[in-house]
């Protein structure tokens, strides 16, 4: 009997060791925890207005702080394409916060003393490359101390996923960061083109990720470009983006595909999620794209068309 009872007391022990171990990943976890990736480069001042600045933006003091360095940016970031360096600075710092399912990906660059120091990459850049990394339903908040890209902020994001015990597919992430860069090209390079918004060019990126998923990973290089002209017909940018920047959009698309990220149930839903939000947020925008005026020039024409055949039958028959 005494023997009996140690066998239990040592299955008792094993067993709460097992339970206190689970809770102690699990209080690593994203979903339980959010996560504020700092850049390494920030002054102590910085660092501190960085801090309150994004802390102040969720309900909830019980946050993980990581840094992020030049050796982060090499990990993440250069697999991709890019050249960074151990000795690189980071000054570009966000906050994770996972969500409700169905939420989607919500992306704020939050001002840094009352002014928006990410030059380059807009929210809904951050939001589909989020989407293409493997993220989903969550809240992001981007900030910077000093004018800076904000590339640093989002190799933080990987990071801090990584540190969490939910790294992310390295695919993923060299697709997500490429689209990035295709994505902040055409609209740094379409500034001031009448007809032309980042939102437009980013919602016609999230519907064509959508729908590529709708096909699986099996999708042909044909249907994918069936695909990314339909939508940027649309989103009514099909007569702005050049040739060579559809042909990088194609590119990045074949590239999503071979990331393997069309396997990811999520990423089909997210995708849509994001498309559905971008339209809703900026309504103004996209009511007016079925308007006469902005019609496409071919539509333009064959109404002309129409219109002089209607004319010319219905004043025959009123003879």
């Amino acid at each position: 009997m005494k023997k009996l009872n140690v066998i239990l007391l040592g299955l008792i022990s094993v067993i709460t060791l097992g339970v206190f171990s689970a809770q102690s990943v699990k209080a690593d976890d994203l979903s339980d925890q959010p996560v504020m990736t700092l850049g390494t480069s920030l002054t102590n001042d910085q660092r501190q207005g960085t801090i309150s600045a994004l802390s102040s933006q969720i309900n909830d003091s019980n946050y993980k702080t990581i840094t992020v360095t030049g050796d982060t940016l090499v990990k993440y970031l250069n697999p991709s394409g890019s050249s960074f360096t151990s000795n690189s600075g980071v000054w570009s710092s966000a906050l994770i916060q996972k969500t409700s399912s169905g939420s989607g990906i919500n992306v704020k660059i939050v001002d840094y003393n009352g002014k928006n120091n990410i030059t380059t990459i807009t929210a809904d850049q951050y939001r589909n490359a989020a989407v293409t990394a493997g993220i989903s339903d969550a809240n992001i908040y981007v900030t910077s101390a000093t004018p800076i890209d904000g590339s640093g902020a989002l190799a933080g994001i990987y990071a801090a996923y990584a540190n969490s015990g939910d790294s992310l597919n390295q695919n993923q992430v060299n697709a997500a960061q490429k689209e990035m860069s295709v994505l902040s090209g055409i609209t740094d390079a379409n500034k001031g083109t009448d007809g032309y918004t980042d939102k437009q060019l980013n919602n016609a990126v999230a519907g064509m990720k959508s729908d590529i998923a709708k096909k699986g990973d099996n999708i042909t290089v044909n249907q994918i470009t069936t695909i990314v002209n339909n939508n940027l017909q649309q989103n009514n940018i099909q007569n702005i983006i050049t040739d060579n920047q559809k042909q990088q959009i194609i590119n990045l698309m074949v590239q999503i595909r071979d990331s393997g990220a069309l396997k990811d149930s999520n990423f089909k839903e997210q995708a849509s999620k994001l498309s559905s939000d971008i339209m809703s947020k900026a309504k103004n925008i996209f009511n007016n794209l079925n308007t006469q005026e902005n019609r496409n020039f071919l539509q333009r024409i064959w109404d002309s068309i129409v219109s002089f055949f209607n004319g010319l039958f219905g004043g025959n028959s009123s003879n």
